[in-house]
């Protein structure tokens, strides 16, 4: 990730402004070891807590999983009117100071934001911006960034009635056909598609393989048929070269679990149950924070 996502998501952000519990080891997962991820690997999973902190949670896939929370930024919204927030991204300035940015929708209107520290004063600061109404009932909101040879970068978001929407260099493309989702995560950022991991009521895992290429519809594959019904939130870092560290979250349990993830591909794609991960996980709104120069996701 790098500030270069930010530029090329502000855009598309604008556009949009406009328009309106499984256990440790289930979910149909394997219990043989992945090829593609280590146990090493962390995810620092962002959160909003019922009174508007901005807080985190950095997970680390040790046996046992260890868990350490800490309030990022304090009373950043109001309390109670976080729904769902898209990727949130820690840069750092020409001074040192670092400066986190995302999106975030707050009742049904969508906002960017960004805390941290003033580069000339040092100061902390923080803001949020509305980008537009219209967003009651949205399950996901999500950018992607691909700073290879070829830059580029897509803001997605996915509308309560199933219509998956994308906005890349100012062309909105829309599927409808997702009614059934119930949330997913970004794990795959590439020259050529975005892939999302995705859980729908029924309990199925599928992956939603978005092409970049016009007209390319996105290619919806199985990965499991049962038992992700249970989580509210999906979390999901780069794990290894081509792995994904996968962190579930259960709002009715305030639990998590944390899976390690194979390089996706269909039904036989590996999924080791690596534990729940202690404490409680009671905060309204899940995503993940990663930090600027973090190699683009490929987990699929």
């Amino acid at each position: 990730m790098s500030l270069k996502r930010a530029v090329a998501v502000a855009a598309s952000a604008l556009l949009l402004g406009g328009l309106a519990a499984a256990p440790a080891g289930a979910a149909g997962t394997s219990t043989s070891a992945t090829t593609a991820t280590t146990a090493a690997c962390s995810l620092w999973a962002g959160s909003v807590t019922a009174g508007g902190d901005q807080a985190s949670t950095t997970i680390t896939a040790t046996s046992p999983i260890t868990a350490e929370k800490a309030t990022a930024w304090p009373k950043m919204f109001a309390p109670g009117v976080a729904k769902i927030a898209s990727t949130w991204t820690e840069t750092m300035g020409i001074s040192g100071n670092t400066q986190t940015y995302g999106e975030i929708i707050l009742n049904s209107t969508l906002y960017s934001g960004e805390y941290g520290h003033d580069d000339s004063t040092g100061k902390p600061f923080s803001t949020v911006k509305s980008q537009g109404g219209g967003y009651n009932g949205y399950r996901a909101i999500e950018s992607s960034f691909y700073g290879g040879r070829t830059v580029r970068g897509a803001w997605y978001r996915l509308r309560g009635d199933g219509v998956l929407y994308r906005t890349e260099n100012k062309v909105v493309s829309r599927w409808s056909g997702y009614a059934s989702v119930k949330t997913m995560a970004l794990i795959s950022e590439t020259a050529t598609y975005d892939t999302f991991l995705a859980t729908t009521f029924g309990g199925q895992l599928y992956t939603i393989h978005i092409p970049v290429a016009a007209g390319k519809a996105p290619i919806v594959t199985k990965v499991r048929t049962s038992t992700w019904q249970g989580f509210e939130f999906l979390v999901a870092e780069k794990c290894g070269t081509q792995g994904t560290l996968l962190l579930a979250v259960d709002k009715d349990t305030k639990s998590a679990y944390l899976y390690a993830v194979s390089h996706a591909k269909g039904t036989a794609t590996v999924i080791k149950g690596l534990g729940k991960v202690p404490g409680s996980f009671s905060d309204p709104v899940y995503f993940l924070n990663t930090a600027e120069g973090n190699p683009p996701l490929f987990g699929e």
